[in-house]
């Protein structure tokens, strides 16, 4: 069974910084594309960025792009989303997923997803 373990998350101030990190365990990293998605009361979970399995390629939802950066270290099994300028609307439960042949931005796609990790981002 696939495992993906999310860490990182917390409270800041609008403007600040926070590192999310997953750690995959029970599948061939290299063999997926990893995606962070996001979700907020009240809404509907929505992409935030993914991956290639190449590490070249990214993608971004509108509403995060230059201010996030996903990363991923396929030698230790993990991707990483560094958050930066943050905004008291990212607050929301942040989770990783895994596709092995889905499209990446697609939620229904992903195969496999961890917990989450709760981020608060105060006015």
């Amino acid at each position: 069974q696939a495992q993906l373990v999310e860490s990182g998350g917390g409270w800041v101030q609008a403007g600040g910084s926070l590192r999310l990190s997953c750690a995959a365990s029970g599948l061939t990293f290299v063999n997926y594309r990893m995606g962070w998605f996001r979700q907020a009361p009240g809404k509907e979970r929505e992409f935030v960025a993914a991956i290639s399995r190449s590490v070249i390629n990214t993608y971004y939802a509108d509403s995060v792009k230059g201010r996030f950066t996903i990363s991923r270290d396929n030698a230790k099994n993990t991707v990483n989303l560094q958050m930066n300028s943050l905004k008291p609307e990212d607050t929301a439960v942040y989770y990783c997923a895994a596709t092995f042949n889905g499209r990446t931005s697609v939620r229904d796609d992903y195969d496999y997803w961890g917990q989450g990790t709760q981020v608060t981002v105060s006015s």
